[in-house]
């Protein structure tokens, strides 16, 4: 089985639609694929309506954390999207990316970038805001070559010219409220220094204290000897280990299935859940 867990649609900051999505993925030759947009639940209905024969659906968000200044990512699965307090804080964060986004864009023209926000706009045209709209627009701009090459300190990282904060969830909330909800947390990227500070290793052993399920391991902005380090990591916690594409469509140069994840820690995420089950599809 090839499954990967991190991927994003038009419901956020990805370019395919979530139909789109889903259908690249079976191209790709995935059986598994979670569709996890940045605080949102969005584009589920559209991903489960055209689900190719063959692929499952796992369905999730990536949502916006922050311990101690430190900006973080924590991937939900098969949670319920319905249960009402983690419903209320992803809402909270969704209406805070507009304002945040027009201050970004804000502090970008203070530094004599010509960028606007109906460009912006457009370029995120119904996906939920955020930075990596604006480095699309740096890209249009040719203020910088990439995506990826925005989110450096000169521009949109987390110590950047042009960052402003944004409403987001203290992760032992959110560990808590996915767990409410019936759903299995793992934590995205944790070490993804190139996009800033991360949290220590304390604070990942206090999250898997608190009952956080696993951490990302295999991704792009990881190198051998960080997979490594954080494989002895999750074994000293009992946490399981994940890999993801963490997959935006023509936004990265990321594609569908470059990171997997071992089929027996899908099938323990899965046991896990209480909230949502994976979608068979059936030839949508």
């Amino acid at each position: 089985m090839r499954i990967d867990l991190h991927t994003h649609s038009t419901a956020s900051d990805g370019t395919d639609t979530p139909a789109e999505l889903v259908r690249n993925a079976a191209a790709a030759g995935l059986d598994v694929v979670a569709l996890t947009d940045h605080d949102t639940v969005g584009g589920h209905a559209e991903a489960r309506a055209a689900l190719p024969e063959g692929l499952t659906l796992v369905t999730g968000a990536e949502l916006s954390c922050r311990l101690n200044g430190v900006s973080l990512h924590m991937l939900a699965y098969l949670f319920d999207p319905d249960e009402p307090e983690l419903a209320r804080e992803r809402e909270l964060v969704r209406d805070d990316r507009v304002p945040r986004a027009r201050a970004m864009v804000g502090k970008l023209r203070e530094l004599g970038v010509p960028v606007t926000w109906e460009q912006v706009a457009r370029v995120a045209g119904d996906g939920a805001v955020g930075r990596p709209h604006i480095a699309t627009a740096l890209v249009e701009l040719g203020v910088v070559g990439s995506v990826s090459d925005a989110f450096t300190s000169e521009w949109l990282a987390n110590d950047g010219r042009a960052y402003v904060e944004k409403h987001e969830l203290d992760p032992f909330d959110a560990i808590r409220l996915v767990k409410a909800a019936g759903g299995v947390t793992v934590f995205a990227h944790p070490l993804a220094v190139k996009r800033g500070s991360c949290v220590p290793q304390s604070a990942i052993a206090e999250l898997a204290a608190a009952g956080l399920d696993g951490i990302e391991v295999d991704h792009m902005d990881h190198d051998d000897a960080t997979r490594a380090r954080l494989r002895g990591l999750a074994a000293d916690l009992g946490l399981l280990t994940t890999g993801s594409s963490d997959y935006h469509g023509s936004r990265k140069t990321c594609r569908l299935g470059d990171y997997t994840t071992d089929p027996e820690v899908y099938g323990e995420i899965v046991r896990r859940s209480t909230g949502a089950f994976p979608v068979p599809g059936a030839g949508g």
